[in-house]
């Protein structure tokens, strides 16, 4: 990477259109991910990465991210990140500074510049913008319009449901979405099919940037390659299990709470459960849960695993709150799954649930009903025999990746065919 050489030296060694003799000089695709809170935005992109670098064979590829925990994770060869001073959104919707003790202006000053910087020196083909169009506070229209100037393919990425409508319009039209997906991108991509969410028809005004969309379908994730990375370790039950998990964590306390609850009311449900506290849930809560659950055999507890992938790959069943990546999963891994979404402050998971349970791919329970142990436990206990997402009435396509790089050829490059990794589910 160029970032650490001198400036004259960097122009000259990532100028647009440079060769080494004849050679063009490798493809390069820049991700932000603003990451102000949870897992989400972060391992999407990764995902995204990940496949693109196994297509392209002369293709790098930097991540920007805000997340605190971005280096737990492994990334392959050629895919790199620089991480940006982290931020999180308070419940009244101002931003303060995670780590620094500085004002949140001159962190998300700090942000920018690093954003802006990176980008003068890296100098990408394509650059992708995960969710927010002008990044957090508006951080990347300087460096959207820089790359604008240079010919760099802009593309945003939105997942298959953001929000209600109402409420998006009002977020969209304070934070001037529809002038920036005029003035910058290329290309939209709606990473779900439009079966679960058409935003085409269910947003008012969106149908202008038709011309501009793409449906990719959803995000497959694989096992990793390495036959030991796709091992689970002996800590696990050895039965089938039901994986639960509230993605992040960081507002996963209701449902955590409704499965203890639920086991706690029926010691014979007949099904293990693994709860995968998530790397955000609070300390005092994952304590509390943890204590709760020592007397009960069935339930065993985890707060993190970065190759969360092999979970689900041998659970036999899967609870979950709705989160984007978790509903890649269950379909990836085809799996029953139960969903009990949160409603606040978005209500993008109960409309995916809701939506998803409507074309038969998952069960669906609200919170307030999932709080009463008995119906609960009664739902855990049906939930393995229940159909799995391929059964669904609609079929919803895991084709998101394949369909990215396919539209991305013509900058990144000529793609080459990869052997896909052994899977060991049903």
């Amino acid at each position: 990477m160029a970032i650490g050489l001198p400036a004259g030296m960097a122009s000259g060694y990532l100028r647009f259109g440079s060769t080494y003799g004849s050679r063009p000089l490798p493809r390069r695709l820049l991700i932000y991910s603003h990451d102000s809170f949870g897992l989400g935005h972060l391992r999407r992109c990764r995902a995204i990465a990940h496949h693109l670098v196994d297509r392209f064979a002369d293709l790098s590829v930097l991540i920007l991210s805000g997340s605190p925990i971005i280096g737990s994770f492994d990334f392959k060869s050629r895919v790199d990140f620089v991480r940006v001073p982290g931020v999180i959104k308070l419940r009244n919707g101002d931003y303060t500074s995670l780590q620094l003790h500085i004002d949140p202006e001159h962190t998300l000053a700090i942000r920018a510049s690093i954003i802006q910087h990176t980008a003068e020196v890296f100098q990408p083909h394509v650059c992708l913008i995960d969710k927010e169009p002008l990044g957090l506070r508006g951080e990347v229209r300087d460096t959207l319009a820089m790359l604008k100037a240079k010919g760099t393919k802009l593309v945003l990425g939105l997942r298959d449901i953001i929000d209600e409508p109402t409420s998006l319009m009002e977020e969209w039209e304070r934070k001037q979405v529809y002038p920036a997906l005029r003035e910058f991108y290329d290309r939209i991509y709606i990473y779900g099919p439009r079966a679960m969410f058409d935003p085409l028809v269910e947003l008012p005004g969106f149908a202008e940037f038709a011309p501009k969309v793409t449906f990719t379908g959803y995000l497959r994730r694989s096992l990793p390659i390495s036959p030991s990375d796709a091992e689970v370790d002996g800590s696990l039950p050895d039965a089938p299990y039901i994986l639960v998990t509230p993605g992040g964590g960081g507002d996963g306390e209701g449902l955590v709470d409704a499965v203890l609850a639920a086991y706690e009311a029926d010691p014979s449900l007949p099904h293990p459960c693994v709860i995968l506290f998530g790397p955000f849930m609070s300390g005092e809560d994952r304590r509390r849960f943890h204590d709760r659950a020592e007397p009960l055999a069935k339930v065993h507890c985890r707060t993190f695993d970065a190759r969360v992938e092999r979970l689900f790959a041998h659970a036999s069943a899967v609870v979950a709150m709705g989160g984007y990546n978790v509903f890649c999963e269950i379909l990836s891994f085809d799996k029953p799954a139960l969903l009990v979404p949160r409603t606040v402050p978005r209500r993008e998971q109960w409309l995916r649930a809701e939506r998803a349970a409507g074309l038969g791919a998952v069960s669906m329970l609200e919170l307030e009903a999932a709080a009463d142990p008995r119906r609960l436990a009664e739902a855990l206990r049906a939930l393995p025999s229940r159909p799995r997402p391929s059964e669904a009435r609609v079929p919803l396509p895991l084709s998101g990746l394949e369909r990215i790089a396919a539209d991305l050829a013509p900058e990144l490059g000529a793609q080459r065919r990869v052997v896909e990794p052994l899977r060991a589910w049903g």
